[in-house]
Order: C-alpha cells, then sequence, then structure tokens
C-alpha cells in the first residue's frame, strides 16, 4: 500500500500543481525553459506511474475487501468507460465540438473513469485508486474551467467530421480495450 500512496502522491502532485502553484510552475517555466519543465514533468509523472501500478499490483497479493459490488456493476463499469475514450480522443483532435462544449474533455473522461471503477471495485486499494483520481479530476476540472475564464479561452468547433472521428476512435478503442486488452494488462476481464 505504501508504494500506491507514494506513486499518487507523485504522480498527482505533479499533475496537481497548476491547481496550486501556477506561480511556481510559470517561475520554474521561465528558469528551465519550455523543454526543461516538460522533461522533468514527464519524468517525475512516469516515475509516480510505474509506483502507482507496481504498488497497486502488490495490494493485490493481500487485498482488504471493504464490500462486494454486485456482479452487473462491472457492465455498467464498462457503459461508462466508453464515453471515456471518445472524451480523450476528443481532447486530442483539433477542432470537435466536444472540446468547444466542454473545454476539458480528457478531464471530464478521468472523472467518468475513477466513477466507474469505483462502483465496480470494492478493495481498499481500488477505493484509494479511483478515489483520489476522482478526486483529483474534480478539483482539476474546476481549476481549468476558472483558469479558461480568466484568460477568456474558448476552444473552436470546426467541421462535425471532427467529432465523428472522435467518436469513431473512441468507440474502436473502447471495443479493444475492454473485449482484448483490460484482462491481460489489468487482469480482469469486464465481459467475462
Amino acid at each position: 500500500m505504501t508504494l500506491l500512496l507514494a506513486g499518487l502522491v507523485i504522480f498527482l502532485g505533479i499533475h496537481s500543481v497548476r491547481i496550486f502553484a501556477e506561480d511556481w510552475r510559470t517561475a520554474r517555466i521561465a528558469a528551465m525553459g519550455p523543454l526543461g519543465w516538460k522533461a522533468l514533468y514527464s519524468v517525475i509523472s512516469i516515475a509516480g506511474f510505474v509506483l502507482i501500478v507496481y504498488g497497486y499490483g502488490m495490494t493485490r497479493q493481500s487485498p482488504v475487501d471493504l464490500w462486494s459490488p454486485p456482479a452487473w456493476t462491472r457492465h455498467l463499469a464498462s457503459l461508462i468507460t466508453l464515453p471515456v475514450f471518445v472524451l480523450v480522443a476528443a481532447a486530442y483532435i483539433p477542432g470537435t465540438r466536444i472540446k468547444a462544449a466542454l473545454g476539458h474533455p480528457m478531464i471530464l473522461g478521468v472523472k467518468a473513469w475513477a466513477l466507474a471503477h469505483l462502483l465496480s471495485n470494492g478493495r481498499l486499494a481500488d477505493v484509494i485508486l479511483f478515489g483520489a483520481f476522482l478526486a483529483w479530476a474534480i478539483l482539476d476540472y474546476r481549476a481549468a474551467r476558472k483558469r479558461d475564464r480568466q484568460q477568456g479561452v474558448t476552444y473552436r468547433a470546426e467541421e462535425i467530421t471532427r467529432d465523428i472521428a472522435a467518436v469513431a476512435i473512441g468507440i474502436a478503442a473502447w471495443a479493444a480495450f475492454a473485449l482484448v486488452l483490460h484482462g491481460p494488462l489489468i487482469g480482469v476481464r469486464p465481459f467475462g
């Protein structure tokens, strides 16, 4: 559990700099340059992610059950994660109406992903992992939207084909992950 907690502190900590220390971040970018900051940010993020994955895996050796979710919650989680993949795709395809309407679709995707997994998992490590990501996403989305309003940032919607592409890519990625990759990578088959 210690490695999982350390990983969450490191990973979510570096991802929270814009929420809690925007001026410090700006000073670091000025001192290190944008590429230097991105390199440091990436190294810290990867280190935190590795600790999360390894620490979470270790918790499976001696799990602490808080409750037993009904089997149907796995199917509900799988359905909730479908729009997550669409939101992530929309975050990276410029000019989608989805991004224009929501502003930060990836963060909303993290919220939905975390909530879906909280509903379908009842172990202490799951509550800590997905609860931490949900809390972070709520704070980050609020901060990002506030920053957009203060800076007058708007996201332009272009042709509908961009949204169609985001939906198609999202559905294909969801199907590949839910039906094929989740089992070998995570150890749980959502539909099996």
